[in-house]
């Protein structure tokens, strides 16, 4: 089955719907900002209203009678999926209600290898993992906090945790058949260097395919230079030498539905 946001010519052809039942998140990333009610906006992190998993599966059944090119039902927010007990009953209830459906998660990855037996288990198809850095001086620009363990870290600590743990259950996950997807965030002056060796490294881990994309500036990166075509064409050019590279993501919201790209099918559930 094809994946829209893996495979470009699956896109209008493959719809997905995104679960907005997590709400909870273990890291704070400095350019993110998450607010509810705001219709309007399509950026990650983004949902009209956190839903249970009850309503989930309701919303799967109506998106799919409404458009049954939707095949594809993705867990991605608003918060970290991994950080919610929600995420594995709603990823449960809709295997086994519409086996055919494929799953997908989008994470941090920070628990991705603590709870890879849970995803397994579940029956996940594919899996998007943000990482942005694998040097510990950015990975302390990029992040305020992790938490993990019952402990808040910060600085270069909390940057070369969060960086192991991402690469140890993107292994894991590769091992066990789940297709994965990394999304990298370029920040301009901060990690736009490093790409390269990043895809580099995705490619030989057995990763599908990386998704490059630009920094939209808000939170504590508002003032950022945003990302010029320029520099973002140059990037993913460099990178896919080692690694297939993504040119069609929408940024979407937590809670989008339909064709990827069509604004008729998109709806906030």
């Amino acid at each position: 089955m094809g994946h829209p946001c893996f495979d470009m010519a699956s896109r209008s052809s493959v719809g997905r719907i995104h679960l907005a039942v997590a709400p909870r998140c273990n890291i704070k990333c400095n350019y993110c900002t998450r607010k509810y009610d705001c219709a309007n906006e399509s950026r990650p992190g983004v949902a009209s209203r956190v839903i249970t998993p009850i309503e989930a599966l309701r919303l799967v059944r109506e998106a799919v009678a409404a458009e049954p090119r939707i095949q594809v039902v993705g867990i991605a927010g608003p918060g970290d999926p991994l950080s919610n007990q929600a995420t594995f009953e709603t990823l449960h209830m809709v295997r086994q209600n519409f086996p055919d459906l494929s799953l997908c998660l989008s994470t941090n990855g920070l628990l991705l290898s603590d709870k890879i037996d849970l995803l397994t288990d579940a029956g996940l198809d594919s899996l998007t993992v943000t990482v942005n850095t694998l040097n510990e001086s950015s990975g302390a620009r990029i992040y305020d906090y992790v938490s993990y363990g019952g402990e808040v870290l910060r600085g270069i600590e909390a940057a070369a945790l969060l960086r192991d743990k991402q690469l140890a259950g993107i292994r894991q996950a590769v091992e066990r058949g789940i297709r994965v997807k990394v999304n990298s965030v370029l920040l301009p002056g901060i990690n736009e260097h490093e790409m390269p060796f990043l895809a580099r490294l995705l490619g030989d881990m057995g990763v599908s395919v990386m998704n490059i994309m630009p920094l939209i500036p808000q939170a504590k990166f508002a003032d950022l230079t945003p990302v010029s075509m320029v520099l973002h064409h140059k990037i993913r050019t460099e990178c896919a030498e080692y690694i297939r590279q993504i040119h069609h993501c929408q940024q979407c919201r937590a809670d989008a539905v339909g064709l990827l790209g069509n604004k008729e099918t998109l709806f906030a559930c």
